[in-house]
């Protein structure tokens, strides 16, 4: 412009502006570009140990200093998008994604004694970072895991990844919390459930003494607790194998602890189907997929379960014969977190499963491109459903392979909801603390969606979070779209 113009620019900011209180230093009479950095070169940085592979940003440090503060994690609901759906329900910047980022980074960057946030920060000494502040661990508890800002934010900055490292480090300093450690430990308690479990549902769903547990353990009482089936998908496929006739086309189910114990009967329906469109269904004993330890930041535990399925499925699995998984969060683990888990030859086998494990919406879907499934195998009948897709499914997989599959009969039509979360990202909306805002957040798109719907169109979602938010929320019933296809079948 010229420095005359500049001049003009300047007065005229004055008159409308004489305090300058509006974006000071952002149009005019800003500082110089040496002053105000994010670093200084008196600020001595040495990388991090950490249980994730952080090869892709250069290590642990650097994933954090992505952020660079764009404030795409602050659109509103109406935006579109999901990220980030505790932001999107208060509308406050300390639920924000770049608020999770900035107080990381500072815990890490800054070590000057003038430094406002020097209560949050530890010094790093001999490399390595000592994680023990309470109010990073409440500030990232509002984080739902759900993925959005991995596929959202134009800097990719994976705040899941970064808050499960975080509270590895901090569990190896202060121990585990009893509530995450419940939760962690989800699946094993579900397999000692198992031997009574009439005892055991009696418990999550008895009025009384349900409330009782969920006090103990910190979740909300308005919650309904998810139940043990009498038998597992995994034993009640193994009888019947021999009763099976083999086929050529196989493919290996991943019987994942959420599947396997809690919704038997889905499984069983997944089984069903795709023996009828021609598969045989191979399953072997397998570790869990780790998803309850990674959305509570039990790395070490995760990684055992990584290790245990690459060496179990890596000799079997092909594009041929590929690993199909039911529950989105579980499966896409494979294609996500383990090659992040494990290192060497290890993560060269995690990283040749991934191309070949599929959610089993994927699989189909697939199959019907390739003319190996057709339309004539389904009903005529038609049928509406909306659906709403898994936050996982968004960012990992494609939630329009879902619409596609339940699409398949000729005169069925499936209608997306408008991105959204639905709240309850696994065990968040579980816990006391996160009811409310869950609420807050499936009201922003999911609910009013099925308030919305006209009469006798089906509801489907694919994860079991989703279904037991729909269910809590709106005391509506909701299918997976596997049970929609499988209803459909002549």
């Amino acid at each position: 412009l010229g420095e005359r113009n500049y001049q003009l620019l300047v007065q005229i900011k004055n008159l409308f502006d004489p305090n300058h209180i509006l974006n000071p230093g952002k149009i005019v009479e800003s500082p110089p570009m040496d002053q105000n950095l994010r670093e200084t070169p008196d600020i001595q940085q040495a990388e991090i140990p950490s249980y994730f592979d952080f090869e892709e940003t250069d290590g642990f440090v650097q994933a954090i200093k992505n952020c660079c503060n764009s404030g795409d994690c602050r659109k509103s609901a109406l935006q579109g998008g999901t990220m980030c759906p505790s932001f999107q329900a208060q509308q406050e910047e300390y639920f924000s994604t770049r608020a999770r980022a900035n107080l990381l980074r500072e815990m890490i960057l800054n070590t000057s004694q003038d430094n406002p946030y020097r209560k949050y920060i530890q010094h790093i000494q001999k490399d390595t970072l000592s994680y023990s502040d309470k109010d990073i661990y409440e500030i990232l508890s509002w984080c739902l895991a759900c993925k959005a800002c991995k596929a959202e934010c134009p800097s990719q900055v994976d705040m899941t990844k970064l808050r499960a490292e975080f509270l590895q480090h901090y569990y190896d300093r202060h121990g585990i919390p009893f509530r995450s450690w419940v939760i962690g430990n989800y699946p094993i308690f579900n397999e000692l459930g198992s031997f009574v479990s009439p005892l055991y549902n009696f418990v999550v769903t008895n009025k009384k003494v349900s409330r009782w547990f969920k006090k103990i353990v910190g979740f909300a009482s308005q919650r309904s607790l998810p139940t043990i089936h009498s038998t597992s998908l995994w034993s009640w496929h193994h009888k019947r194998m021999k009763t099976v006739p083999p086929t050529t086309k196989k493919v290996y189910l991943f019987p994942d602890e959420f599947t396997n114990r809690n919704d038997v009967e889905m499984g069983q329906k997944a089984i069903l189907l795709i023996e009828k469109l021609g598969y045989q269904v191979l399953m072997v004993k397998s570790a869990f997929s780790g998803r309850t330890y990674l959305s509570k930041g039990m790395l070490k535990s995760a990684t055992k379960c990584a290790i245990k399925n690459i060496q179990i499925y890596d000799p079997l699995i092909n594009e041929n014969t590929p690993l199909v998984g039911i529950e989105p969060s579980a499966i896409l683990s494979f294609r996500d977190e383990y090659s992040d888990l494990v290192q060497g030859e290890l993560k060269k086998k995690a990283q040749h499963l991934s191309k070949n494990c599929l959610l089993i919406d994927e699989f189909i879907v697939q199959e019907f491109k390739k003319g190996n499934i057709t339309s004539a195998q389904f009903t005529t009948v038609s049928k509406k459903i909306i659906f709403h897709a898994h936050c996982y499914q968004k960012v990992l997989s494609d939630k329009g392979i879902s619409v596609q599959m339940m699409e398949i009969p000729q005169n069925y039509t499936v209608d997306l909801i408008d991105d959204g979360c639905c709240g309850m990202a696994g065990s968040f909306g579980f816990e006391e603390e996160h009811f409310e805002i869950s609420q807050k957040i499936g009201e922003l798109k999911l609910f009013p969606a099925i308030r919305d719907r006209k009469e006798g169109t089906a509801i489907a979602a694919c994860g079991t979070s989703c279904r037991h938010q729909i269910k809590d929320g709106t005391q509506e019933h909701s299918f997976h779209p596997i049970e929609i296809l499988y209803d459909a079948l002549i």
